[in-house]
């Protein structure tokens, strides 16, 4: 890429002379390094800005760091949303590939700005629940790219998750897996990546505040049910991350002090990415731990005796799935990562395990 000579036209008659020697065009002179590090911590939301939530925001980092999806439950005003606006400015930055990639797939859904050439920040989706699944997937009669493809190298943002469609999300579920969704018409096959981050947040019941510190709720335990169980135990396997938002208290909303910066956070995860970038040097389509495959996991993954009759104990007591119980592994291989450990460590398995704290036996004990 750093040899293609680029020049740049007002319209194609300039082009026409130019390749007819007539007229020549003024070449462009641009550092890319520099392009992309001035964008480097430009971003319109920071985690500085957010009181409280310590525990939220190390489930965020850990998420970032090594891809995995995340959903927050939590009553309303809680601040999921808010959370959720800010994992942008904590992503690693998009390498040129993925810039152009990117760019390609909003160009050819005809959304990329007149003032943007290239999409050098991670894309950031947020549909709202009404969608439907042509517009989640992509589809139409001429296929254009949907939601989770606009998403790509980027983030899917779900909220209120049980109020999207059933079919929505159930058709969602294999591109997260394969990373690509497959468009078929009776004349035409369509290929898009869908390689995203999922976040999604909800409320934990119908009222939204089930288990909250102060206010009851008013919802019955067959409705709290029928609200869980909106969400597939398949589509909630393939999120690697739980976690359980509460309300901020008032001493921390009123703390002068500001949190620790994105900037800061980034820096951590960008570490985490690079030791992540060199394990998998020689592995095909897996460039962080949440696209681990089970060979992978083999490799890389080892535990002790202690982790694994932890792990063991664990799987009984949530009664976890096999897909859970990789991920699991998945997360323990980031959080390691991040303290820049070598092996998995029992504490890390420890910590990926209260991730899973609200599968789907869980809920509404």
């Amino acid at each position: 890429m750093d040899e293609v000579e680029v020049y740049g036209a007002h319209h194609l008659l300039e082009v026409c002379d130019f390749l007819n020697d007539q007229k020549p065009l003024k070449k462009f002179q641009g550092n890319r390094e520099e392009q992309f590090r001035e964008n480097l911590n430009h971003f319109d939301f920071d985690f500085a800005e957010v009181k409280g939530q310590e525990n939220i925001k190390r489930a965020l980092e850990i998420a970032a760091a090594g891809g995995h999806n995340v959903i927050m439950i939590g009553p309303p005003g809680s601040g999921k949303t808010m959370l959720a606006k800010r994992i942008s400015s904590i992503l690693p930055p998009m390498s040129l590939e993925e810039a152009i990639e990117t760019t390609k797939i909003h160009s050819v859904s005809g959304i990329l700005k007149n003032s943007s050439s290239l999409i050098i920040t991670r894309p950031f989706r947020s549909p709202h629940h009404t969608i439907s699944d042509e517009g989640l997937v992509g589809g139409g009669p001429y296929p254009q790219p949907g939601e989770i493809s606009l998403a790509h190298n980027g983030v899917l943002f779900l909220d209120e998750l049980p109020e999207f469609k059933r079919t929505v999300l159930e058709v969602m579920r294999q591109p997260m897996e394969d990373r690509v969704v497959t468009i078929s018409r009776a004349r035409v096959t369509v290929e898009y990546p869908a390689g995203f981050m999922l976040v999604a947040a909800m409320n934990p019941c119908p009222c939204g505040y089930y288990n909250h510190p102060t206010r009851a709720c008013v919802c019955s335990p067959g409705a709290v049910k029928r609200y869980l169980n909106r969400i597939s135990g398949p589509l909630f396997d393939r999120i690697d991350l739980h976690v359980e938002v509460v309300p901020v208290p008032f001493k921390d909303l009123s703390e002068a002090r500001s949190g620790e910066s994105s900037a800061d956070i980034r820096q951590r995860v960008i570490q985490a990415r690079k030791i992540q970038e060199e394990r998998f040097k020689n592995s095909k389509n897996v460039h962080s731990n949440a696209q681990m495959s089970r060979n992978n996991l083999n490799h890389v993954c080892k535990l002790d005796e202690q982790s694994r009759q932890l792990l063991k104990t664990a799987m009984e007591r949530l009664s976890l799935s096999a897909r859970a119980y990789d991920r699991v592994i998945k997360v323990a291989r980031t959080i390691a990562d991040l303290e820049n450990s070598q092996d998995i460590q029992s504490q890390h398995l420890a910590e990926a395990i209260q991730y899973r704290s609200l599968d789907r036996e869980n809920w509404g004990e």
